[in-house]
């Protein structure tokens, strides 16, 4: 492996080439692993990332001891981020579109490094200064996406009021941060909501959810939780969390509305230094 590009296309192209030795249609073998033709074809395009138990199925279907899941685990480990949000980052990078709401902090690709660094001191108050250093890289890393104007990526962000008020790293970074999330507003690179406390309760309660579409590939949502997640496919849930985000985006505020909250809190911190 180590003379050839080793990635996910790579992954694919194996994929087919076992595949079609094995005389398989991709239905066949999707039959075989539970999911369907379609995304066999997606696996080997390489347009979705499938997940271990998934390469396991592979490896049983098709004779290939192993091959596909230690594969897949080489491409999980090479990730900077942790197991569970390796493949949700593999997608967040070819989203054409990416809905995310947050409930208590500023969404990851919006995050200036100060904010960062204190949102990783805070979880992870025992890691040494390298290692909060290279969290803080993997992550500016992923702000390209919303930064780099040659990306046509459609970021829209819902952030509930607590995001604005909880007041991460200090005044002087939460400054920072709010006035880097209304810039980007302004500059149309993404769109903000905010979610007000009078809204009582809404359509999603329980935590931050983040979907994404793709323009050759069915979407699929990521959940967040401590020190967990979970990359969501299933169609039938993919639809409700859907529904509940165009219902949380009718109950917040306008985007000019949200705007004018995110510079006022943003100008009430800039006071408090």
């Amino acid at each position: 492996m180590s003379d050839v590009k080793f990635d996910w296309r790579y992954f694919g192209a194996e994929l087919k080439f076992h595949r079609e030795a094995a005389g398989l249609s991709q239905q066949q073998l999707g039959d075989k692993v539970h999911c369907s033709g379609t995304y066999i074809g997606q696996f080997e395009n390489a347009t979705r990332r499938p997940q271990l138990p998934l390469a396991r199925l592979f490896d049983q279907a098709l004779g290939t001891n192993g091959l596909f899941a230690r594969m897949c685990e080489r491409l999980i480990n090479n990730s900077p981020y942790e197991d569970y949000f390796a493949a949700a980052s593999e997608l967040e990078a070819i989203a054409e579109k990416i809905c995310e709401y947050s409930p208590l902090l500023v969404p990851g690709l919006l995050q200036t490094p100060e904010y960062a660094e204190a949102v990783f001191r805070g979880a992870q108050p025992l890691l040494h200064d390298e290692a909060i250093a290279e969290l803080v890289a993997a992550r500016m890393a992923r702000t390209q996406i919303v930064t780099d104007p040659n990306r046509e990526t459609l970021f829209w962000a819902i952030l509930d009021e607590a995001v604005l008020r909880r007041p991460i790293g200090g005044p002087a970074v939460m400054s920072k941060q709010l006035r880097c999330v209304a810039h980007f507003a302004q500059q149309r690179r993404v769109i903000v909501q905010v979610v007000p406390f009078a809204v009582g309760a809404h359509t999603l309660p329980e935590g931050m959810i983040q979907i994404m579409t793709f323009p050759d590939a069915p979407p699929a949502a990521y959940v967040e939780g401590p020190f967990a997640g979970q990359l969501l496919e299933d169609p039938r849930i993919i639809a409700k969390c859907q529904m509940g985000y165009d219902l949380l985006r009718a109950a917040a505020l306008s985007p000019e509305a949200s705007l004018g909250m995110i510079r006022s809190v943003a100008e009430d911190y800039a006071h408090e230094r």
